[in-house]
């Protein structure tokens, strides 16, 4: 299999058919090479190595995303965590290691964000 093959397995593995089917239907040719890098490099070569479990990764990804201030993609993680079995006590240990390594600002603003995701998520 391919790293894109395996990129395309593993992102809908842990972002959902729905998730990947919408981006899928709106890429451009103008974005295309970006989405191609993300499904090779992050879905193909990252999350597809086997080393650590999909819920260790989703801690990992969450983590990160709040300790650098990236946090338009924390809702898209959190709801990952429904496929990756990394529980909100989980989430909540992540981001406080944040607040301790990288700074409460960004730890309470991705939990913020993880508390509305996960009530949107309860909703659904």
């Amino acid at each position: 299999m391919s790293r894109r093959e395996d990129g395309m397995k593993v992102r809908r593995r842990v972002l959902g058919d729905a998730h990947v089917d919408r981006a899928e239907a709106v890429k451009t040719d103008f974005d295309t090479p970006f989405q191609d890098l993300i499904t090779e490099g992050a879905w193909g070569t990252v999350w597809a190595s086997d080393a650590i479990s999909l819920r260790e990764r989703s801690m990992l990804t969450l983590a990160l995303l709040a300790a650098t201030g990236n946090f338009a993609e924390i809702p898209m993680h959190i709801r990952a965590t429904a496929r990756t079995g990394a529980t909100q006590t989980d989430v909540m240990e992540a981001f406080q290691h944040v607040a301790i390594y990288a700074g409460v600002p960004r730890a309470n603003r991705a939990i913020q964000i993880a508390k509305e995701t996960y009530a949107e998520m309860a909703d659904d």
